[in-house]
């Protein structure tokens, strides 16, 4: 007798709802929640982590203004992040010499410590999610992603 694929078990109430959308959509909150979970045990959000993966890596140091312009995070939402991160002493904001409004977050060597930890940390979390798919599926995978996310219609918002 072959062997027939089953098709996966959703929860009545959801049966309805197998479609492209909501299919996207669990996926996204299944693979942020484990995301979320696992940065948690870091003390900092995924957002603080991108901030702090952002000043890691970058050679030139950037005013906040241009740290929220390039991760597309509003002042506020930058401002909260930054004074989380600057609590914990992961990030430092010194100000500009000429322009004492300007203030220029620096990573701290506790802060690039904790950031390189997390970033392995979250590695794994996607290396798990990849191990489902072989090498070909997840090259499919990527670029359908890719597709999606660059289309002719500009999305606006975060990085996250």
């Amino acid at each position: 007798m072959g062997h027939m694929e089953e098709e996966p078990q959703l929860h009545h109430a959801c049966a309805e709802k197998w479609d492209f959308n909501w299919l996207l959509h669990r996926a996204t909150q299944r693979v942020g929640a484990a995301f979320a979970e696992e940065i948690a045990k870091f003390g900092v959000s995924v957002r603080g982590q991108l901030i702090l993966q952002t000043l890691a890596n970058e050679e030139a140091q950037r005013t906040q203004l241009k740290l929220g312009a390039m991760l597309g995070l509003d002042k506020t939402t930058l401002t909260s992040e930054l004074d989380k991160l600057e609590r914990a002493g992961l990030v430092t904001r010194v100000p500009d010499p000429n322009d004492r409004r300007v203030r220029t977050p620096v990573i701290t060597d506790r802060g690039r410590e904790l950031q390189k930890q997390a970033g392995d940390a979250l590695a794994e979390v996607e290396r798990a999610f990849r191990a489902r798919f072989t090498h070909e599926e997840m090259t499919v995978i990527r670029q359908a992603l890719i597709d999606l996310a660059n289309s002719e219609t500009p999305v606006h918002g975060s990085c996250l």
